[in-house]
């Protein structure tokens, strides 16, 4: 059945129950996003920083010593989870891996891996919290990297961080640490998990933008729901304490350098390309009350606009999506397994579509699936934000 394009400018107004095949709750209404087409990046790009966003950008080539990109590369934002590379680094400083206690190591795994947020409670607990900032900060020869402040010392998050900083520490890691330490940090953040334990989608910005091979340590503060499959971690009093919940707005300390603790933050921080070549730091906040699934697709479309040496992009179409609770399954059937849910309203990739089974949302009914390369996986044509049941100008697969 083919849908006149009447349906676009319908979809605004329709609040109807998602199929429980489909989707895990009632969809919401309609997130329009453009079809964005990749390009070759020219020679030299200008960091394209989606309206309203705060963006902090720096990428470093390794191979001819030099910034590619810099735009407020010295502003402080607070880091959110970017600070479990320093928890991670003051552990191992003049220790090998080796050397570590098998409980230790699993937190470090999980941590740098699946950004679990009470194995860096538990280390910032133990080595002296807000001191930890402080070794790292003269070791490291960091300069816009300070503690949380004074007024909430337990919530590591609030860590004040630079994308020049951030920088730093990648090169500190790549070129002066012992081989060991690079070898273990790096070879975790290689096997960064899509879902992230605390059941945010953590492969946004670089993990999105580049294929591999990359490294990436991400962060996100304020946000609600982050639209993921994987079992939300159990909270603990550690977690609550690092973690700001959901909706309070923290104050920080008054003067020219207060660090934002209220808006939505999202960073995407790593190397990317052989021999990881560039090092890649964005650092943004988002408008308050930004959605996850919005503020994933505006770090994505800043990411990806930037020069980056030695990296390689994805082929496909960017396309926007609308409903909550999307799943992308194994195949284009609404019976086969489940790989995870999409954030609500976030651009994915498509590399070509195919039919399969048909899906009935009314008044939408539609047989066509598109297959989403970076999920390994499927979604029915019927949640992306196009008129048409087959998307123009994508490849039947």
């Amino acid at each position: 059945m083919t849908l006149s394009r009447a349906r676009g400018a319908m979809r605004a107004g329709v609040l109807a129950a998602a199929l429980a095949a489909l989707v895990c709750t009632t969809a919401t209404a309609v997130s329009v996003a453009s079809v964005e087409s990749p390009s070759p990046s020219p020679a030299v790009v200008q960091a394209d920083v989606p309206a309203g966003v705060t963006a902090g950008v720096a990428v470093f080539d390794r191979q001819t010593g030099t910034f590619t990109e810099q735009l407020n590369s010295a502003g402080q934002f607070r880091s959110a989870s970017v600070v479990k590379l320093l928890i991670a680094l003051d552990v191992l400083w003049n220790r090998s891996p080796d050397a570590l206690s098998a409980a230790d190591r699993a937190r470090i795994d999980t941590m740098l891996r699946g950004s679990d947020d009470g194995a860096a409670s538990t280390f910032w607990a133990n080595n002296g919290s807000g001191a930890i900032v402080d070794r790292m900060v003269t070791r490291l020869g960091l300069t816009d990297t300070a503690r949380p402040p004074s007024t909430h010392p337990g919530y590591w998050g609030y860590t004040a961080l630079s994308a020049r900083d951030t920088v730093k520490i990648y090169r500190h890691l790549l070129d002066s640490a012992p081989a060991a330490t690079r070898d273990y940090v790096l070879g975790d953040l290689r096997q960064s998990t899509r879902c992230a334990t605390d059941g945010y989608d953590q492969h946004f910005g670089i993990a999105g933008s580049f294929n591999r091979p990359w490294a990436v340590k991400q962060g996100w503060s304020g946000f609600s729901s982050g639209g993921c499959t994987a079992p939300a971690a159990t909270v603990t009093n550690a977690t609550k304490a690092a973690k700001e919940p959901a909706g309070t707005v923290a104050q920080a300390p008054a003067g020219a350098d207060a660090v934002d603790l209220s808006r939505p933050a999202l960073h995407t921080t790593g190397v990317v390309g052989a021999g990881d070549r560039s090092i890649v730091a964005v650092f943004t906040l988002h408008p308050s009350g930004t959605s996850y699934g919005k503020a994933y697709t505006d770090i994505g479309r800043l990411t990806r606009s930037l020069d980056v040496p030695g990296a390689s992009r994805p082929a496909g179409t960017w396309i926007g999506t609308w409903g909550s609770g999307v799943r992308v399954r194994t195949q284009a059937t609404t019976t086969s397994g489940a790989v995870t849910t999409l954030p609500a309203g976030v651009e994915v990739l498509v590399g070509c579509q195919k039919r399969g089974q048909q899906v009935s949302e009314p008044p939408y009914v539609n047989d066509w699936w598109a297959q989403l390369p970076q999920y390994g996986g499927y979604m029915t044509n019927i949640y992306l934000s196009v008129p048409e049941n087959q998307v123009p100008g994508v490849p039947v697969c």
